[in-house]
């Protein structure tokens, strides 16, 4: 008796695989099946649901109002703002439902909601700054 392998199954390639990527929502219906991009490149899953929470703070407070009750802010944010999810992250991935009434009761401040500086697509490569010897 011999032992063989059992026969290669292929699969799908997991976050870890392929990198961790979120996917930005429009609330407002405007976007094809709510969806306006996939964005991929973050370092870990703590990059990822930073990046997440930081966004959807962002666009919390581009539909926050002065003078609107919390109630009001999230009655915008979900008529007018964006979403993000981390996708196959499971139970780790951040989750804007776990912090929406905060989210409305209190305002960002400008580094809570600060996405762009620790946005994937900005981030440099070690290598370029290198020159040839």
């Amino acid at each position: 008796m011999t032992d063989t392998p059992p026969p290669f199954e292929p699969t799908e390639p997991t976050a870890s695989e392929t990198g961790w990527r979120v996917r930005i929502l429009d609330l407002s219906g405007g976007a094809e099946e709510g969806i306006v991009e996939d964005i991929g490149g973050f370092l870990d899953l703590a990059h990822a649901n930073a990046f997440a929470r930081a966004y959807v703070r962002d666009s919390i407070e581009r539909c926050r109002v002065a003078g609107a009750a919390p109630r009001e802010v999230l009655q915008a944010w979900m008529s007018f703002g964006e979403d993000a999810e981390i996708l196959d992250a499971g139970d780790d991935g951040w989750r804007s439902a776990n912090e929406l009434d905060d989210f409305t009761a209190h305002a960002a401040t400008p580094m809570e909601r600060d996405w762009r500086t620790i946005d994937p697509r900005r981030m440099v490569e070690d290598d370029e700054d290198e020159t040839p010897e």
